[in-house]
């Protein structure tokens, strides 16, 4: 499940994270990288200089997608030559990262600075503050007596990846999902009011789970499947008409496709008699659940909104 997320928020900020065209990244080397890069070779000069290309850097996406930089955080920036002193530079900058995404409703609690600096910058992180020396750091997951995580190699680049994974998700969740307007949704009672099944609510504070933008997705996808489920598969050839469901996360209620296709199916009703209604309407085995995602991503292929998805 971790993986297939992690190839979701790649493939999505690599194909709309930045201004001017695709920017393929990888998680978490290359976003390291764009944060923490410095010329080690220059060592006359006082400051290093972070160099990348124009509008590649990982501060210019978060620039695209909030409309504003972040506060106190230059895009191109100067790092102290001395590697103790750039680790508490970047330590205080990734800091500052996390205060502020989390200051705009992120969820990043369980995310500390440290696992966000690149593996030899943690390596002096942990050494500065626990006195041990890089070569004895043999406690995976040790907690010292300073509230200081101390993680082997393979453990720390485990956290790292999964860390930056979150930060992205989140820069996501409040930065993007915000864009999208309730003024074309439908109030939820609409839903009550058509076939008597319970609604989502919108207000902010009527779940500790989904934002309320992740929320209005769940009644657009109530709403679509509710509508054109009746009209998608009338004349199915597998099952009938599927019956009604309610759907309240993202997960397990789209698990057979079936949903996916009753949002397609509304905006491209031509996919119906060509790919929806050979699809399995109570699909119960793996094979009749990957017959019916096989078709979901043919019919993505055929209206050209493949984006690499893979079953």
């Amino acid at each position: 499940f971790f993986q297939k997320t992690l190839t979701a928020v790649k493939t999505w900020f690599t194909l709309f994270g930045w201004s001017k065209g695709q920017n393929p990244i990888s998680i978490p080397y290359s976003l390291r990288r764009d944060v923490c890069i410095v010329q080690l070779t220059i060592a006359q000069e006082k400051n290093f200089v972070r160099k990348l290309d124009k509008d590649k850097g990982f501060y210019e996406m978060l620039l695209r997608l909030n409309g504003q930089p972040l506060p106190g955080m230059a895009a191109s920036q100067s790092l102290p030559p001395n590697p103790v002193e750039r680790m508490f530079h970047l330590h205080w900058q990734h800091s500052e990262l996390l205060s502020f995404l989390k200051s705009q409703g992120a969820y990043l609690s369980h995310v500390m600075p440290e696992f966000l600096l690149a593996p030899e910058d943690y390596k002096i992180w942990v050494e500065v503050n626990t006195g041990l020396r890089v070569g004895s750091m043999r406690s995976s997951g040790k907690l010292s007596g300073k509230q200081i995580f101390v993680l082997e190699d393979n453990t720390f680049e485990t956290m790292s990846k999964r860390a930056w994974t979150d930060v992205l998700l989140q820069i996501y969740k409040v930065f993007v999902l915000p864009r999208v307007s309730s003024l074309i949704v439908p109030d939820p009672s609409s839903l009550e009011s058509l076939q008597n099944m319970p609604g989502i609510k919108s207000e902010p504070l009527c779940s500790n789970i989904y934002s309320r933008y992740e929320r209005t997705i769940l009644i657009w996808l109530n709403k679509h499947y509710e509508k054109n489920r009746k009209i998608v598969w009338k004349d199915s050839q597998r099952g009938g008409i599927p019956p009604m469901r309610w759907i309240v996360n993202f997960d397990q209620d789209l698990l057979d496709s079936l949903v996916l296709a009753a949002q397609i199916a509304a905006y491209c009703p031509y996919l119906i008699p060509t790919h929806f209604i050979k699809m399995y309407t109570d699909p119960r085995t793996q094979e009749q659940f990957l017959h019916n995602s096989l078709i979901l991503v043919k019919a993505l292929h055929a209206v050209n909104l493949d984006m690499d998805i893979k079953v």
